[in-house]
């Protein structure tokens, strides 16, 4: 799917499934504003991407701050004009122990790094895609926010309020123009080595090849979607 004219801001650019979603959507026409918390970082996947001066923008941010996503924003239009597509791919990952032997400090920063820093981005970007009309809006999330497992609290809690914040969002876009959707994968194959354990995770390309159809107009009327890409 073509998209001239777009512009994508990419939070979490230079991971591995940034730098993909980035490449693809570059060799599809679009206009990409880059996120990411170190420059150089950035420079190099300008750099490995070939990009010229026109493609693209970055933008240095801690997205745990209140106020990046605006800044963002501002950079974006100062540029572009418009931003048409955001997509959040902040967060990592913490667990391994049981709830009770859990840290405050694990269960906030799984909260910051990913209900937070989407609920900046989704209030900076939203009212402006709103006014006009055309927007798109997604994350990237996992099974266990439906099936919870043990030792994996802090993640689950932070990827189970980052989809509430999306399906929530979705109601409140009906009929506006602008759809709000979650990817689910079990893990992200950025080696692409197959093997009987990793047989169901996807490739950062299958994970951008969901996300180019939800940027199209054919899927103007899917909002509010938790789409699976789980293998068998």
């Amino acid at each position: 799917m073509r998209l001239e004219g777009k512009v994508a801001v990419i939070a979490g650019a230079t991971g591995g499934l940034g730098r993909v979603v980035s490449n693809i959507f570059a060799e599809n026409g679009a206009s990409l504003v880059l996120v990411g918390s170190k420059q150089d970082k950035l420079d190099q996947l300008v750099k490995d991407l070939n990009l010229s001066e026109q493609q693209y923008l970055t933008v240095v941010a801690d997205l745990g701050q209140e106020t990046a996503a605006t800044k963002i924003l501002e950079a974006a239009l100062e540029k572009y004009n418009h931003v048409d597509i955001l997509l959040n791919f902040v967060g990592g990952w913490i667990g391994g122990k049981s709830v009770t032997d859990t840290s405050n400090e694990d269960l906030s920063s799984m909260i910051q790094q990913h209900l937070w820093t989407t609920f900046y981005l989704v209030r900076a970007f939203v009212p402006y895609m709103k006014v006009n009309q055309w927007g798109r809006v997604m994350i990237v999330s996992a099974p266990s926010v439906a099936h919870p497992q043990a030792n994996g609290l802090p993640y689950i809690v932070g990827k189970s309020a980052q989809e509430a914040l999306m399906m929530t969002l979705a109601q409140e876009l009906i009929d506006s123009g602008v759809t709000s959707n979650v990817l689910r994968v079990r893990a992200i194959n950025t080696s692409h080595n197959l093997t009987q354990q990793n047989k169901s995770w996807a490739t950062p390309e299958e994970i951008t090849a969901a996300i180019l159809y939800l940027c199209s107009d054919e899927a103007q009327k899917i909002n509010g979607a938790i789409i699976p890409l789980l293998g068998s």
